[in-house]
């Protein structure tokens, strides 16, 4: 008979996540998904200036924020149908770039990184799930160092993208047609001062550290496998041109369905909610319709997240995705090891080297005292639609005005992709069909379903954000941070 275990809250990662899996003959043979907060953004921006949705949207995440303004600001500039001038667009590349490889950094070290190496006896390295650390001492001595070092990194990649977005996280030189600041010989060269620690940091300590853990847990590129469906909306525009099918991006966009490469038509993404703590009459829905009617309580829902698919099929989204899309070598070359635990892991460091690389080459792109956002005029009525990538993968914003004001407005964040719970057809999320298979040795210390977990990046904070307590307000939970 199969073992219940239920892990909740899900800690180190960002917001609430419950997981329960059901385990028998010592591997995971079904597992379910829930977020446990409801996020409804949508409804704080409905009614409001269409110039106030870049800031407010930020405020969906603390880490994502860059994502989400750059994503706001994207689906403004469809609507108002404004494109930023050359500065503008790279402005935008800058910030959003340098935002990612802080992300991975901060993941590996803070959140992921601890699931294989194992701290000293003291908090923040304690209380910890029990398992099968394996690195050799001296692979695991360095990993815990870089842990210090990391936030001194992370902090550096704040302030490099505050030169140019004036506040890091929540940055405030995002507007529809480009960016506020203004570009300077002088600030490109205080952007430019930050970059080389950050370059030797990824290239000389993140991506070795990385390897040498995959090397002792390479029994994790067979584990965590998944639907092997990915989709990538892709980001980084690197033409001042329209570019519909989004194949002019440092990032292309793309898919990978059933073992075949694709392009990916956002009219075909649909959001169901059987399961999810939302009325039934909003299933089925393009994000351009989509609707949010929170049903708390709802029959046999169990989560605040809704079931994104793509003509139906549950997809991926992250750095391995990106980079299976993209066909980068370094991915490419594991072959079918690269949907794996490992294969995220590494996927994400490969994409934060060629990214922070990249960040300086588009720097060297800005020309002091060209304009960097184009006027722009707020329509009676519009639609627009914004595709990017957040560190955690395909990210997408939904604005429709009306009367001069925000009549709808949808996200849908990676995490919603990656977590989503059962969809109208009862087929499991991506994470949930990962878990299965999952060897879990004792299932009262089920380190290893945490290592297939915190290898998607989840980000509770981006799907949903409010927590329901009940009538009285009294409840009292204790939380034990793992």
């Amino acid at each position: 008979m199969a073992q219940r275990v239920v892990i909740d809250p899900v800690t180190r990662i960002e917001g609430h996540l419950k997981i329960e899996v059901e385990v028998e003959a010592g591997k995971v043979v079904d597992a379910r998904a829930g977020g446990t907060m409801f996020r409804g953004l949508e409804l704080i921006l409905r009614g409001r200036d269409p110039r106030d949705a870049a800031q407010l949207a930020q405020r969906i995440c603390g880490v994502c924020s860059v994502e989400h303004g750059i994503t706001s600001v994207l689906s403004l500039d469809s609507a108002f149908g404004v494109r930023p001038p050359r500065n503008g667009r790279i402005l935008r590349n800058l910030v959003c770039g340098l935002n990612i490889v802080m992300s991975h950094i901060t993941h590996f070290y803070h959140l992921a990184g601890l699931d294989f190496a194992r701290g000293p006896d003291t908090p923040p390295f304690v209380p910890r799930y029990e398992g099968d650390y394996r690195l050799p001492q001296a692979v695991n001595e360095r990993v815990v160092q870089h842990y210090v070092e990391a936030l001194a990194v992370r902090r550096k990649a704040h302030e490099a993208a505050a030169v140019f977005g004036a506040k890091v996280p929540h940055v405030s030189a995002l507007t529809a047609g480009g960016m506020t600041e203004n570009v300077s010989a002088e600030n490109i060269s205080r952007f430019k001062g930050y970059l080389g620690e950050i370059v030797s940091f990824v290239d000389n300590v993140y991506l070795p550290d990385v390897m040498a853990v995959a090397k002792a847990y390479e029994d994790y590129f067979q584990i965590g496998t998944g639907y092997k469906n990915l989709l990538a909306y892709g980001a980084f525009p690197l033409t001042d041109e329209e570019d519909p099918q989004g194949q002019k991006q440092f990032f292309r966009r793309g898919r990978y369905t059933g073992g075949q490469f694709g392009s990916v038509d956002p009219e075909r993404i649909t959001e169901d909610v059987r399961f999810s703590w939302f009325e039934d009459a909003g299933t089925g829905r393009n994000p351009v319709e989509g609707v949010t009617l929170p049903a708390p309580g709802k029959g046999k829902a169990y989560s605040w997240i809704k079931a994104p698919r793509y003509e139906g099929r549950p997809h991926e989204v992250g750095p391995l995705a990106r980079m299976w899309v993209n066909r980068v070598g370094e991915i490419a070359g594991l072959g079918e090891k690269a949907f794996s635990v490992m294969g995220r892991h590494y996927a994400r460091a490969v994409e934060a080297s060629l990214l922070i690389r990249e960040i300086g080459k588009w720097a060297d792109e800005l020309v002091p005292g060209e304009p960097t956002f184009s006027p722009y005029s707020v329509p009676k009525e519009g639609k627009g639609v914004g595709l990017t990538e957040a560190a955690r993968g395909a990210l997408g914003h939904w604005i429709e005005v009306r009367d001069y004001r925000i009549h709808n407005y949808q996200a849908v964040v990676p995490t919603t992709w990656n977590f989503s719970p059962r969809d109208d057809k009862g087929l499991r999320g991506p994470v949930e069909e990962a878990l299965v298979g999952t060897p879990v040795k004792d299932p009262t210390q089920p380190v290893e379903v945490l290592r297939v977990i915190r290898s998607f990046d989840p980000c509770l904070a981006c799907a949903v954000h409010l927590l329901e307590t009940g009538s009285s307000g009294r409840h009292r939970r204790e939380f034990q941070v793992l």
